[in-house]
């Protein structure tokens, strides 16, 4: 069972990312697919004290949520 405070954790879109990979990884090792919420106790227990002192006080660059995000203007010409 994942604890409170690394709930909170997992709402970045980062970890979230990090933890699909781990669990790629891990279901590759393994031979099956472990499941996400395994892949993120393991994960958790594993490498997120390392993650957070990593990107401790980075900013990221979201991308907004909405889809207007990726809507490119393109000039015509006269």
């Amino acid at each position: 069972m994942v604890k409170s405070g690394s709930r909170e954790l997992l709402k970045d879109k980062r970890v979230s990312e990090e933890i699909h990979r781990h669990l790629w990884i891990e279901s590759e090792k393994a031979g099956y697919d472990i499941g996400f919420e395994k892949a993120a106790e393991d994960w958790l227990k594993r490498f997120s004290g390392e993650w957070v002192k990593y990107h401790e006080g980075k900013e990221t660059k979201a991308a907004p949520d909405d889809k207007s995000f990726f809507k490119f203007k393109t000039h015509r010409k006269a």
